[in-house]
């Protein structure tokens, strides 16, 4: 099944920024949406709810001023995510914003709703939804998404416990709708090997945090910047859903990454108070900021992804070349 226009006709890169909880803000999604990449944040992230209007206003009016004076590079579409789980109160507000706005792309998280995915597709939207299986993917399909961001094991926040391989084979073997793979994406040659799995899109997080645009203090982009895989633990303790965060903020929090308690589900709380503010400064991040070494614009970072990607095809064509006909040999 071919990529729907939206997803396919405006893209620099096959990427979509994958909208995260506080740091993803007009800023950010702007300058990712000119640098050619999908932006998208999540709606809770405009606080009072009043705010998520004005942002989607803005965001709308700067990328139509963009493309009218930039004809020869439009901008990208931008996504808004929306949590769709019982304890958000904001959702009905928040869909009825984005659908005012026509959002291109909505990403939805937690549940499937069939009255959500109806909302987006009355004005010609596109609903992708987030899943760490293939029982929630089925789900989801079932109820109207049009496409599917399996997040693997090693994405940045919410993240499932599957291997990339093992989740999009499982995917691909019913489903060939639009797929967008998350999990540990931060290199050009990362987003060349999400194709290759079977993905159309890359979904590309925790390297963003460290951008200047990024609504994020100084200290987290550092982090990101000074980290590797090594230093991203996964568990459940602060928002009752397994994720993965900076060992170093939680060890300066006081506690010990490697002896950590565990949680329930109860400790979920996506509605009116900003969720887990006892740990707001337990930072989040997926296990491929070790291709991250220093705090870029979105546009340098966009540059750099595409440098690498395209690199990564020629590299792999001149190994295919070589190998063609013959059993594989790796390049000498």
């Amino acid at each position: 099944m071919a990529l729907p226009p939206v997803l396919r006709d405006r893209l620099r890169l096959p990427v979509i920024c994958s909208p995260m909880f506080i740091v993803s803000g007009p800023d950010l999604v702007i300058a990712q949406c000119k640098a050619g990449v999908v932006g998208s944040f999540p709606a809770l992230n405009a606080r009072p709810a009043a705010m998520l209007d004005e942002w989607l206003h803005r965001i709308t009016e700067e990328l139509a001023a963009w493309d009218r004076d930039h004809p020869e590079s439009p901008s990208a579409p931008f996504a808004v995510n929306h949590i769709v789980h019982k304890s958000n109160d904001r959702l009905e507000h928040d869909v009825e914003a984005s659908t005012k706005w026509k959002a291109p792309i909505v990403i939805t998280s937690l549940g499937a709703r069939e009255d959500v995915n109806a909302a987006v597709h009355s004005y010609g939207g596109t609903v992708l939804h987030d899943v760490i299986n293939d029982r929630f993917s089925r789900k989801a399909i079932e109820k109207g998404a049009d496409g599917l961001i399996p997040v693997a094991a090693g994405a940045g926040g919410h993240a499932g416990q599957l291997s990339p391989f093992a989740l999009i084979q499982g995917i691909r073997e019913w489903f060939d709708g639009p797929v967008a793979l998350s999990g540990a994406i931060a290199h050009g040659r990362s987003v060349l090997a999400a194709q290759a799995m079977g993905a159309d899109l890359a979904y590309v997080g925790s390297a963003f945090i460290a951008t200047q645009e990024a609504n994020a203090v100084q200290g987290y982009k550092d982090m990101i910047a000074a980290s590797s895989g090594e230093d991203i633990v996964y568990t459940n303790l602060f928002t009752g859903i397994h994720g993965n965060y900076l060992k170093p903020s939680i060890r300066a929090a006081g506690l010990d990454p490697d002896n950590l308690a565990t949680s329930d589900a109860s400790a979920m709380d996506f509605g009116s108070a900003r969720p887990a503010k006892a740990w707001k400064d337990i930072w989040g991040a997926g296990q491929g900021i070790g291709a991250v070494k220093d705090v870029l614009s979105a546009g340098d970072l966009v540059d750099r992804l595409s440098a690498e990607y395209e690199a990564a095809k020629r590299d792999l064509a001149a190994k295919t070349a070589l190998t063609a006909g013959r059993p594989f040999l790796a390049a000498e």
